[in-house]
């Protein structure tokens, strides 16, 4: 039931050291977050799925709808949507599997946080983005 500060490297390695992950928000766009992020993912020989109701293939993965139809257990979830979808996507993550989230900054909301929280999770927010934690470059 952590929350994560700017900075505190221990929990960012912990997240990033147990999968699979999921993205939710991912997006075909390149120039989008949603797709950065998974690609990342991606680059660094990681597990991941991507979610998003509004496609089907991001980037060559088959993209789920929602958490809850993933085909395996998640434990790290980064997610990169409006902080009124992240709100409601919350108790999914549970139901996924997950114990770790990663809120990226312009996802994460007071009232998500809390929730996610409150549910066990550990929560990474007001930090730095996983793009920078993976040390992720743009071709």
């Amino acid at each position: 039931m952590d929350r994560v500060v700017a900075g505190d490297g221990e929990r960012i390695e912990a997240f990033l050291a147990h999968g699979p992950w999921a993205v939710v928000g991912a997006s075909p766009d390149r120039a989008k977050y949603g797709n950065r992020v998974l690609r990342a993912y991606l680059a660094t020989g990681r597990e991941v799925y991507a979610v998003n109701p509004k496609h089907r293939s991001v980037e060559g993965v088959p993209c789920y709808p929602s958490l809850r139809d993933l085909p395996a257990p998640v434990l790290g979830v980064s997610v990169i949507t409006p902080p009124q979808v992240t709100e409601s996507i919350v108790e999914d993550l549970v139901a996924a599997g997950a114990e770790r989230v990663w809120m990226q900054p312009g996802a994460e909301s007071a009232r998500a946080v809390r929730r996610a929280e409150q549910l066990g999770l550990t929560v990474i927010a007001g930090g730095p983005c996983v793009l920078v934690a993976l040390r992720h470059r743009e071709p």
